[in-house]
């Protein structure tokens, strides 16, 4: 009961300080779902015309709901899936092998992190209408995952350097490969390492929009933050009920992967178990 008494402080505090986004999500779920006259408080009736979105086209330049969706889709899980599987192996290198120059690579590794996205698009534009890859969804899946790249390798490197030697000498002793080592009793000690990069890579793709609303205008290779922005870009007639609908149908899965992987949210940790 003491100890229960010590943490109310801290929890009004952080109860004064989420009000103002528990009211705003509590506005934006009752104006999708509602009708207001201008300027009033209290909805008036209740209405499915603001999902309209989600069986009309609308007029924004963009590809239908659907198609921008399934872009922001296969964008955020091919992000999360390359980032992941480049951290897992690079991270291992990086933590076990005696590599040449392995502290200036992983010296790169925090000054590539360090630069912001905004300061290399012209040098990405440039990239990327050399290759052929300007204005395609692969383009932007390739300068993403880029750019996750240094902070999920350094994260795993961390993971890594927590696991005993003992357990990986004590595969060898026992015949088995290098991989089969890495592969059995390596991977698991840190699996909280690599669904933490897997979960916030896909999220961070789910959630980009810089990178297609600048190297990828075309309307094949648009997602779901840009198509929010095309519909407040003319703000004399914009339906910012429409906008709130379409912004509670983008945040779904976000909320749908913070139910189902909390658990695994709330204990990350970095660390291997002896044994």
């Amino acid at each position: 009961m003491r100890h229960n008494f010590r943490n109310w402080p801290v929890l009004v505090v952080l109860a004064l300080f989420s009000l103002p986004l528990v009211i705003m999500f509590t506005f934006q779920l009752i104006d999708s779902f509602t009708v207001k006259a201008p300027g009033a408080l209290l909805p008036e009736s209740f209405t499915l015309h603001h999902f309209r979105f989600m069986w009309e086209r609308l007029d924004t330049g963009r590809a239908g709901i659907w198609q921008v969706t399934l872009n922001t889709f296969i964008f955020a899980t091919t992000t999360a899936t390359v980032v992941t599987l480049v951290s897992l192996t690079a991270g291992y290198a990086l933590s076990r092998l005696n590599l040449p120059a392995r502290g200036f690579f992983l010296a790169g590794l925090i000054v590539l992190h360090a630069f912001p996205t905004v300061t290399l698009i012209i040098a990405i534009f440039l990239i990327l209408q050399m290759l052929g890859l300007y204005d395609t969804l692969i383009g932007v899946i390739i300068v993403k995952t880029a750019l996750e790249l240094p902070f999920g390798i350094w994260i795993m490197k961390g993971f890594y350097d927590t696991v005993p030697w003992e357990i990986e000498m004590a595969g060898v002793q026992d015949g088995a490969s290098r991989f089969r080592v890495w592969w059995q009793l390596v991977l698991p000690q840190v699996q909280p390492g690599m669904m933490a990069i897997l979960i916030f890579s896909f999220l961070s793709g789910w959630s980009e929009f810089v990178l297609p609303l600048v190297i990828a205008p075309g309307s094949n290779a648009q997602v779901l933050a840009t198509y929010m922005q095309a519909l407040i870009q003319d703000d004399t007639k914009a339906d910012f009920d429409l906008f709130k609908a379409v912004g509670l149908f983008y945040a779904l899965p976000v909320v749908v992967i913070y139910l189902v992987f909390q658990n695994k949210l709330m204990n990350i940790y970095g660390g291997g178990s002896k044994g």
